[in-house]
């Protein structure tokens, strides 16, 4: 049985606040999903994302990180102080880029003790805790990340939901792709109309 297992709540030992805290998020996260749906360009789905993987953990801080061949860019946050925007670190010097590669997400209660974890870039900021979960995971694109100014585990649950959140977000960053190609697309098609019925 994992730390995670061990640290969630079974259903003999849920809460009421528990409870409500779940149905709570489940709630938030249809919403973000229909969001999501209506989404035409990456950058609004960045922003989505950015906001819904803060508020639906209540974490002090969120990431959103997209691969950019050997490298993990940096292309979003919402935190309680500055992070990593718009920074580039090497896939194999960094935990998302560990995340990624490894096509699983991850949970580090404590990361100062945990060797994946690049210590300098993470002295100066408020993060003493982590989750993070790869956007689509085979052949992962990205990922979301949360962080915590104090040492906690968070649960198997909220782990569920971050990576609803992300298999979501993959399949918006897809459809908005596909919807600027096609875009792209129609314009071609119309500038050829105009060209031949000159």
């Amino acid at each position: 049985m994992t730390k995670i297992e061990k640290d969630s709540p079974n259903a003999s030992a849920i809460t009421p606040s528990y409870s409500t805290w779940y149905t709570a998020a489940m709630e938030k996260l249809v919403k973000v999903v229909q969001d999501l749906s209506k989404a035409h360009t990456v950058e609004t789905v960045t922003e989505i994302v950015r906001h819904a993987a803060r508020d639906l953990t209540g974490a002090d801080g969120a990431t959103f990180v997209l691969r950019d061949g050997d490298q993990c860019f940096y292309a979003e946050e919402n935190a309680i102080s500055p992070l990593w925007k718009g920074k580039r670190f090497p896939m194999s010097a960094c935990i998302s880029g560990w995340v990624m590669l490894n096509a699983e997400p991850v949970i580090i209660e404590d990361i100062y003790k945990d060797p994946r974890i690049p210590i300098d870039a993470y002295r100066p900021t408020f993060v003493k805790s982590l989750a993070m979960v790869p956007i689509r995971r085979s052949a992962p694109i990205g990922a979301i990340g949360n962080y915590w100014a104090t040492q906690r585990m968070p649960s198997r649950e909220e782990l569920m939901i971050l990576q609803a959140l992300a298999d979501t977000t993959s399949v918006a960053i897809e459809n908005a792709q596909l919807y600027t190609e096609l875009e792209m697309n129609i314009r071609v098609l119309e500038e050829r109309q105009r060209h031949f019925s000159q």
